[in-house]
């Protein structure tokens, strides 16, 4: 009877080791932790060895209505004479990462998009109140930036009418620029997980370093976006959407913005990186800046700085303004008829990276609006 007992308790003991060894071969757990045989790329170690390679299913798209900005060394500064003798915007040689950019200014219509989407789904969390006084564009500013000014037209119409659809939006304080980078970047996320994908990388501001090295284009010490030293060709015809002859407003074809699209674009496919709107930057802004920001994508984000750098010059603006390396600031909740923004992303596939993508291209061309050309 003893006998029999052993080899009942033995033989359940085998029993019960060989489901252990079924079950963690059913869950992964021998094949992947101890290697098994043959090679699979999703597979860590094979054989008692680690092969592990690269997951598969990675990409870095570029994203719809943007441009791949090369990586690369610039000397970021004043282009010409420091007019204004501000002596805020020292030459220094700095380095700056590959990055997706819009290829223009967020547009009325694009805009419109967001702030829908809030009111639809994020009434319940953030209030329509707070929806309509802190992210929904001013359209007011048509007449309270500008002194005994004719701005009613513009204030009825800029931002809802389908005939301003494809012109920048304005009237958009630097704290809504950047919520509306993170419902973009939510939305495509969202759009991502569910089809089996990886997150992206997320939209955001550029930098004031990205900028102005987008914004020069990859000509050494650019003056403007399109070179040196001119704002109008040799017909005569302005190059950018600002306030020539002092006051001549209409002269570059348009009194105030410009159709996002308008103009020709620099050598890096971006169009209006001078002129139209200028365009709030994510760095808080510092007189010293280039005495305590590091040379390897420079990047000042202070919180407690309200002032938030303005780059690029307007459709209100001198020449001066336009100019790729003059600086200045708005504070962070202020909405001005002359302010809009762009969006970048982070391109990790590949840090140094040749130009494509945008609405020059092939793929985007549906996207182009009928603008103005000069």
């Amino acid at each position: 009877m003893m006998k029999y007992s052993w080899l009942t308790i033995n033989a359940t003991r085998g029993v019960m080791v060989a489901a252990v060894v079924l079950l963690m071969q059913g869950c992964g757990f021998v094949k992947s932790k101890f290697g098994g045989k043959g090679g699979n790329g999703d597979v860590g170690m094979t054989n008692g060895e680690i092969t592990a390679t690269g997951r598969k299913g990675w990409k870095q798209p570029t994203p719809f209505g943007m441009v791949l900005v090369p990586s690369g060394s610039f000397v970021m500064g004043q282009a010409d004479e420091d007019i204004a003798a501000t002596q805020i915007n020292m030459n220094r040689q700095v380095t700056i990462s590959s990055f997706y950019m819009d290829d223009a200014e967020i547009s009325n219509h694009e805009y419109r998009q967001y702030v829908n989407a809030l009111l639809a789904d994020s009434v319940s969390t953030l209030g329509e109140e707070e929806i309509m006084a802190k992210y929904y564009p001013d359209t007011t500013v048509w007449k309270n930036d500008f002194t005994y000014h004719n701005g009613d037209p513009m204030l009825e119409h800029y931002y809802g009418h389908p005939a301003f659809d494809t012109y920048p939006v304005v009237g958009v304080s630097w704290i809504a620029a950047n919520h509306f980078c993170k419902w973009r970047t939510n939305t495509l996320d969202d759009f991502r997980t569910k089809d089996g994908g990886y997150k992206s990388f997320g939209f955001r501001l550029p930098s004031e370093a990205e900028w102005e090295w987008a914004a020069r284009g990859g000509k050494s010490g650019a003056k403007y976006p399109w070179g040196n030293p001119y704002v109008a060709n040799g017909k005569g015809c302005y190059l950018a959407n600002f306030k020539p002859q002092r006051g001549n407003f209409d002269a570059d074809g348009y009194p105030y913005t410009a159709p996002a699209t308008a103009y020709s674009p620099n050598e890096y496919n971006l169009y209006n990186m001078a002129g139209n709107v200028a365009e709030w930057c994510r760095d808080a802004y510092a007189d010293n800046t280039n005495a305590i920001v590091w040379d390897m994508n420079p990047d000042n984000q202070n919180a407690d700085e309200p002032r938030k750098v303005v780059r690029g010059g307007s459709w209100k603006d001198i020449a001066y303004y336009l100019e790729t390396g003059t600086r200045y600031y708005e504070y962070e909740d202020q909405k001005r008829s002359y302010i809009g923004f762009r969006c970048v992303m982070d391109n990790l596939e590949g840090r140094s990276a040749s130009v494509r993508g945008g609405r020059s291209s092939k793929a985007k061309s549906s996207k182009k609006a009928s603008a103005k050309k000069v």
